[in-house]
């Protein structure tokens, strides 16, 4: 257990082991779907007290840079490749397509700018007006409302959106679906919570039986999330509880859905190492498809999508990353082959260790390198 691990709630959170314990006799497997959640799991050594317990927690697809396709990223780098200023956040940067990404289209000559938010992106194409500026947008629910009010109040003609966006509770949905292995229970994410409410995932719970519960980021907001799951089994119940009741709403925060509804539909995406999964992922309404990227420049893509096919393939044929796999819970990062050995935060080869979100480089950092 990491030693800043406040003393108080290091007893509270032993209390919690010691009473699950008692109430348990088998194993139990939670899955959570946020790479917040996983950085305080991990840096408090929240899975290996869990562990004395029988209770396994493990990472889903709760890192938006990490889902993102390669045909996606590739598509951002075609365009920044055929002179199209490419704006977009850190961790995408140097996350590969199909053949390559944004920093080795930088380095070849491309015009691709590192931002903080869709304001920084607005700005530059304010400021190169006569150049196409692309807002590659990724993320969950989270920061779909602040791309969405960008379009809402005006954006300069240059500028259009490459929506990478993804929706939460249809991913929990394809989970259980799939059946790859046993979900008892969901921790769910904090962030997008406090957007979507409680109340968005109750028909999870009602279809298929698995309970869940909405957790702060706090370790003992995470060690309480999973004793009231524990407590629902222990019931015979499965419904949506919060725990994150501080921030979180049942009906979350309308104005940002209101404006993000405004502005987006849902549409059918795959996500990395998943299938298409319906509804899933975010895009531009036909009132703005002059700001959608993908219909402004649908020519030029209708190019990277013949050669899609030879693309895929010697990407399989080459891919020993599994990302996919740990993205879905198959498999820990440290299965991997490639963890800790040909892949590294320092020479990232998927984006799980790309991001500081991905499981993988969360594991890195605070256990493959020796500082816990």
């Amino acid at each position: 257990m990491a030693s800043f691990f406040r003393y108080r709630d290091e007893r509270i959170a032993i209390g919690i082991v010691e009473r699950l314990k008692r109430l348990l006799s088998g194993h139990l497997r939670f899955m959570h779907v946020c790479g917040t959640h996983q950085d305080t799991i991990v840096r408090f050594g929240l899975d290996i007290m869990l562990k004395e317990a029988g209770i396994e927690v493990i990472p889903g697809p709760g890192c938006p840079v990490c889902v993102t396709t390669p045909y996606e990223i590739e598509i951002a780098v075609n365009l920044a490749n055929n002179g199209k200023i490419i704006a977009t956040f850190g961790d995408m940067f140097r996350v590969k397509g199909v053949k390559s990404s944004l920093a080795d289209a930088r380095a070849s000559g491309a015009s691709v700018f590192i931002v903080y938010s869709v304001s920084d992106a607005i700005a530059i194409a304010s400021e190169h007006k006569k150049k196409d500026v692309v807002f590659f947008s990724i993320g969950f629910e989270t920061t779909a409302p602040a791309t969405a009010s960008a379009v809402l109040n005006g954006v300069p003609e240059n500028f259009s959106i490459l929506s990478a966006h993804r929706l939460i509770p249809p991913a929990m949905s394809a989970l259980i679906e799939m059946g790859e292995m046993r979900i008892d229970g969901f921790i769910n994410p904090g962030h997008v919570s406090s957007i979507i409410g409680v109340g968005a995932y109750e028909h999870i719970s009602k279809r298929y039986g698995v309970p869940q519960v909405i957790a702060g980021f706090e370790p003992i907001d995470v060690m309480y999330a999973v004793y009231m799951l524990v407590s629902q089994i222990m019931r015979g119940e499965a419904c949506v509880e919060n725990e994150y009741r501080r921030v979180v709403r049942y009906d979350g925060n309308k104005k940002a859905r209101e404006v993000m509804n405004a502005v987006f539909r849902a549409v059918d995406v795959a996500w990395r190492g998943f299938p298409v999964i319906k509804s899933s992922g975010l895009q531009l309404k036909r009132t703005y498809e002059d700001k959608d990227a993908l219909k402004r420049y649908e020519d030029e893509i209708d190019e990277i999508e013949q050669n899609l096919t030879e693309l895929m393939e010697k990407q399989s044929s080459e891919a020993t990353c599994r990302c996919g796999d740990v993205l879905r819970g198959i498999i820990s990062p440290a299965e991997c082959p490639l963890f800790g050995r040909a892949c590294s935060p320092h020479r990232p080869i998927g984006p799980c260790m790309v991001s500081r979100e991905g499981s993988c480089n969360i594991l890195y950092r605070y256990r493959k390198s020796g500082r816990l």
